[in-house]
C-alpha cells in the first residue's frame, strides 16, 4: 500500500528519530482532521508472525496524540492515560490506518478515542486522556 499511498492522498509525515525507527508514518487530510497510516513489514511481527501489539499501541498513542496536538492549536500535550482493546490481528504487509476524535476538552485535559483498521476491519480501539502542558503566556493551558 505504501507505494500506492501517495496516489490515494497519503504523504509521509515529518518524522522524529522514534517514528523513523517505527515507521515511517503516513498522513492524509480528511475533512477537518487527519488520518495516520503505517505500512507494516516483516520486522513488525511478533514470534507468531502477526503484527506486534506494542506496535499497534505505539501507532495508537502517536495518532491520538497528534490528533490532540492539532485540535488544541499545536500546544504541547502528553499522554496521561491510554486504554487499548485488541480486536483483530494484522499481518506484515498490511497498511494500518488510524483515525481519532476528540470527545471532550477542558482547560487542562483532552479526552479522545480512536480506531486502527486494516481496510474495513478494526484491529484496535483506544481511548485516552491527554494533559495540556502549561505554556508561558497561555493561561488557558495552566
Amino acid at each position: 500500500m505504501a507505494s500506492g499511498a501517495a496516489a490515494t492522498g497519503w504523504r509521509l509525515a515529518q518524522g522524529n528519530e522514534f517514528l523513523d525507527l517505527v515507521g515511517p508514518l503516513w498522513v492524509r487530510r480528511e475533512g477537518e482532521g487527519w488520518a495516520y497510516g503505517l505500512q507494516t513489514k516483516p520486522h513488525h511481527a511478533n514470534g507468531r508472525g502477526i503484527i506486534h501489539g506494542g506496535l499497534l499501541v505505539t501507532l495508537a498513542d502517536n495518532a491520538l496524540g497528534m490528533t490532540v496536538w492539532e485540535r488544541i492549536g499545536r500546544l504541547p500535550a502528553v499522554t496521561m492515560q491510554l486504554n487499548t482493546h485488541f480486536l483483530a490481528s494484522a499481518e506484515p504487509g498490511d497498511f494500518i490506518e488510524a483515525r481519532a476524535e476528540i470527545l471532550r476538552r477542558t482547560r487542562s485535559v483532552v479526552f479522545i478515542r480512536g480506531v486502527l483498521s486494516v481496510g474495513d476491519r478494526a484491529v484496535l480501539a483506544a481511548d485516552g486522556i491527554w494533559k495540556i502542558l502549561s505554556t508561558r503566556g497561555d493561561p488557558a493551558a495552566e
